[in-house]
């Protein structure tokens, strides 16, 4: 075993290297060789000082006390810090290099959400806002439809709200389980929603206001799509003509990301009860071939 004995700040990354070395596992070997590396360069780069040290580990303790069952300040700030986002990109669309619909699961996806029949609505209490009209349909690499997908889908309140931050909205008001037909198609009815903010309470919130940025996510729509012979699909797709669809604080749009959400003043063909105007959203959902295998939920 080599001496750990140090004589000069080198010595220091060297004596580190050398220990993660002996790790057993290869993977854990390579991930805690390439993390030393680059978090001592890191300190090397900008002489990291006594005082940012210290400030920095206060940062992430208070970070793990912010943390409970209805909140996650590091899933917030890995998705501030354009983590989140790069980690999904690398890891779809042929590892990075081609288009996905791959996107963040984002902190309130919840496990059970109601069945719902094709044509159905997803609106389970008094929420008003423009009727809003959608049809997915799910396909494979070569653009053949997925049949018997199941489609779990969830979006915030025209107000900005999902309904378990909302005391006024109904227990799963605005999410839905759906099934693809034989053409893997799925539609469903529901109201158009607005873009939020995400909380500043924190560390965050601290981050963001020093380096003069917004806090909101721009309107989306969330979809998790779960398959045998597929990788489960964990998709957004934003509103274009939200303020802020250039400026996501979480850094999650995408190109193939922006739905086409068309204004309609006409009245609807079919929907006598739908007042004008109404929104429709027709959109394409590819799946890559992979393991299917639902996400732990972010929070209870």
């Amino acid at each position: 075993m080599e001496s750990m004995i140090i004589e000069r700040e080198q010595d220091v990354t060297a004596a580190a290297l050398a220990a993660m070395q002996r790790t057993a596992d290869p993977r854990l070997r390579e991930i805690m060789v390439a993390l030393i590396r680059h978090l001592h360069g890191f300190i090397r780069d900008v002489r990291l000082t006594e005082a940012e040290f210290r400030e920095a580990t206060a940062i992430l303790a208070e970070m793990g006390r912010l943390t409970t069952d209805t909140h996650n300040e590091f899933v917030l700030m890995s998705g501030s810090l354009g983590v989140s986002s790069l980690v999904c990109l690398l890891n779809n669309g042929d590892n990075g290099n081609t288009e996905t619909d791959q996107s963040l699961l984002g902190p309130f996806w919840r496990l059970n959400s109601p069945r719902v029949e094709n044509g159905g609505s997803i609106v389970r209490s008094d929420t008003p806002g423009a009727p809003l009209f959608v049809v997915g349909r799910v396909v494979d690499k070569d653009g053949r439809p997925v049949a018997g997908a199941e489609v779990d889908v969830w979006h915030a309140s025209p107000v900005g709200r999902y309904e378990n931050q909302d005391p006024e909205q109904a227990d799963m008001n605005l999410r839905g389980k759906l099934t693809t037909d034989a053409d893997g198609r799925f539609s469903f009815r529901s109201v158009m929603f607005t873009g939020y903010p995400i909380p500043t309470d924190g560390v965050v919130g601290r981050l963001l206001k020093a380096q003069d940025r917004h806090p909101c996510r721009p309107a989306h729509l969330h979809a998790l799509i779960f398959k045998q012979g597929f990788k489960t699909l964990i998709s957004q797709v934003y509103d274009p003509a939200d303020p802020n669809i250039e400026s996501d604080a979480q850094f999650g749009v995408t190109r193939a990301l922006i739905g086409k959400f068309v204004r309609h003043d006409e009245p609807h063909a079919t929907a006598r009860d739908v007042a004008t105007p109404w929104y429709s959203l027709d959109h394409t959902y590819r799946l890559e071939a992979g393991e299917a295998v639902l996400p732990r939920p972010p929070i209870k």
